[in-house]
């Protein structure tokens, strides 16, 4: 319980210490212009309250990936919360707090757009291609679980459920923010809370016992079949960071009325993600009777953490808790979902100069997109994710190395803060390639961690002397 409770305590102070220093980094000015009020079109930039806005990027970011990821994590022993928390505070929350005010300064452009502008031509041009594809990969991914889930709760089939989620991301894609996104999401996003909460006051009054972080022997279970590094970092994902969260932070930061509110709705969001997926890998360990009871059920049952959660919910919580498994099951990755379409319909349109105020030109983005979710929808969902984790983030990687152009750009002295995430997580992504089975499959081997240092080495070298290069030319900011 002491490891679990500092590290909330910890998380709780990051937001008001670290957050108020990234303030100063990054000089925040209230009164200066904001996209909502320079590019007001009624449909993606238009002011909306702060509290709101902070729980509809909370629902944004969220999905499954606090709840599932955080679970997974907890498989590795109480080193999940190390990361969660060290991850969460000075990765997840910086990444997602720089990420927003860089586009929050630049008229609210999408990530493909601001990665150009501070990374080139070259990455603009990848980015391009590759995060409407990781978008629509989300989606398609969020059109599959929650089918699957209801399907299995109700007498409706499978296909149907499908049919009616496509269609409800449809109408959230298209429609102004304020009509179905402004409106429903706060109140998912305060439900999530009001889960981590209650499971908070179980673990703190009901009879669990949650692993200590005692010493090295005991921080980490089956550290052969479970490698800390890189498999921890990819499987908690976006309880600690993730590149997804900075293709959603321009959805917000168009609809922001100040700079000032960077804080409580980047920063905060990110720092609530790590609080829930920090009260869930408690929560698994705790329930379970331990890491290696934990273990065995998700063995047992394939690995399939919604069932974890489902359990958990209805045993801790009853009838109450039944309702909010299937809010973490189905809403949350629903909300995701289709946010991850609306990101990707602007992404495109940012990169055509198509405006959006019109229905039919929205109509036009959206269709091909749809019509390219449902063909992946119809893939073997266990490839689709496999590959998704791993892609997010190496996403997270590219947007690391954009805000620390930015910050040298700056003529920045501290562009550490974020120089030093970017080397952790492209070793991370470039270790994971030699030893997962997806790609080289060599395991947790001395050549497969040396190979992925190389490339670090090699990939990082060559970013420092592009951004250099750029710095001494006199790249505007």
């Amino acid at each position: 319980m002491i490891t679990f409770l500092v590290c909330l305590a910890v998380l709780i102070a990051a937001y008001f210490l670290y957050g108020g220093f990234l303030e100063r980094v990054v000089n925040i000015n209230p009164k200066a212009d904001v996209p909502s009020k320079t590019k007001y079109d009624g449909v993606d930039f238009m002011p909306l309250p702060r509290w709101r806005i902070f729980l509809i990027q909370l629902l944004n970011i969220a999905g499954t990936g606090p709840i599932f990821g955080a679970i997974l994590g907890a498989c590795y022993g109480p080193v999940a919360f190390l990361w969660i928390t060290l991850g969460g505070i000075f990765m997840g929350a910086m990444h997602d707090f720089m990420a927003g005010v860089i586009s929050l300064r630049n008229g609210g452009q999408s990530l493909p757009e601001i990665i150009g502008k501070y990374l080139g031509g070259g990455m603009h041009k990848f980015t391009l291609v590759v995060i409407p594809v990781l978008m629509i990969l989300v989606g398609a991914v969020f059109i599959v679980t929650p089918s699957q889930i209801l399907a299995d709760k109700t007498d409706i089939p499978y296909l149907v459920w499908v049919a009616v989620i496509i269609v409800y991301y449809f109408v959230a894609t298209v429609l102004p923010i304020d009509k179905i996104i402004g409106k429903i999401y706060p109140v998912f996003g305060a439900a999530l809370i009001f889960m981590a909460v209650a499971l908070l006051g179980v673990l703190l009054f009901g009879d669990y016992r949650i692993p200590e972080l005692t010493s090295v022997d005991n921080m980490h279970f089956n550290a052969d079949k479970l490698p800390i590094v890189p498999t921890l970092f990819i499987s908690i994902a976006c309880g600690a960071i993730s590149g997804f969260h900075a293709t959603q932070s321009p959805l917000m930061a168009r609809c922001m009325t100040s700079e000032r509110q960077s804080r409580p709705i980047f920063f905060g969001a990110m720092i609530s993600e790590s609080v829930i997926a920090l009260i869930w890998a408690a929560m698994a360990m705790a329930f379970f009777g331990g890491v290696e009871s934990l273990n065995d059920y998700m063995q047992a049952n394939g690995s399939n953490a919604g069932v974890a959660v489902s359990l958990i919910c209805d045993t801790t919580l009853g009838r109450v808790g039944s309702i909010l498994a299937v809010l973490g099951v189905v809403i949350a990755p629903i909300t995701s979902g289709d946010t991850a379409f609306r990101s990707a319909r602007l992404i495109i349109a940012d990169m055509l100069k198509f405006d959006q105020r019109p229905i039919y030109k929205r109509l036009v983005v959206s269709l091909p997109l749809f019509a390219i979710g449902v063909l992946i929808a119809s893939v073997d969902f266990d490839i689709i994710w496999r590959y998704f984790a791993w892609s997010n983030q190496a996403l997270s990687v590219i947007t690391l190395w954009m805000i620390t152009a930015w910050l040298m750009r700056k003529h920045s002295r501290v562009v550490f803060l974020s120089l030093i995430p970017a080397i952790i997580m492209t070793y991370v992504c470039s270790s994971f390639v030699f030893v997962s089975n997806q790609f080289v499959g060599m395991g947790a081997t001395d050549l497969a961690y040396l190979y992925g240092a190389a490339v670090t080495a090699v990939i990082s070298g060559l970013l420092m002397l592009k951004i250099r290069k750029d710095v001494k030319r006199g790249a505007a900011i």
